[in-house]
């Protein structure tokens, strides 16, 4: 076990994000796991004694391009086979973000699609905002980007410019 690792647990698959041998004075080993669940995103707290083992989870990561949205469901079809993957819009922070045939890291476990990693940055038209204003440095404002999502820009961007977006944090980063 180390971190990095996908293990089988009660209720679907984690990752083990820390991971700490404890050997006390008194008493047997025993290790402090802390696990993120790869379905929900929660963290859970996990102590083993010394001599038990977690399963390993099936756990792949596959490129796919995201194809559109069809109600409240994202599909995605896999570059290599062809394959489409469909995908509650629920299981996918951030998917307002996504714009179409853009790359994504989708999470399948047991060959079940359960998650998606977007890209850090995607390039996003701006579709409504107020008129720019010349001379106010430093002030933001909400602008409606092309996929839907809402996000605060300086006042200097108009309607129809490409700007540079951080999926993390959805904040804007430049123009494109």
């Amino acid at each position: 076990m180390r971190p990095g690792t996908c293990v089988e647990l009660d209720d679907g698959p984690y990752i083990i994000t820390e991971y700490q041998h404890v050997k006390p004075g008194k008493g047997g080993a025993f290790v402090r796991l802390k696990l993120k669940g790869l379905v929900g995103g929660y963290v859970l707290d996990r102590t083993l004694k010394s001599g038990e083992s977690l399963e390993e989870a099936d756990v792949q990561m596959r490129q796919m391009q995201y194809m559109y949205a069809e109600g409240t469901k994202l599909v995605f079809m896999d570059q290599t086979s062809y394959e489409q993957v469909v995908i509650e819009n629920d299981a996918v922070p951030g998917s307002d973000m996504l714009p179409e045939n853009c790359e994504v890291t989708v999470l399948l476990h047991n060959q079940r699609a359960v998650g998606v990693d977007l890209p850090n940055f995607v390039i996003l038209e701006v579709a409504e905002t107020d008129p720019p204003q010349k001379g106010v440095a430093g002030r933001t404002k909400p602008a409606k980007l092309s996929t839907g999502a809402v996000v605060q820009v300086p006042v200097f961007i108009d309607r129809g410019e490409k700007l540079k977006i951080d999926t993390r944090d959805r904040t804007y980063v430049e123009r494109a």
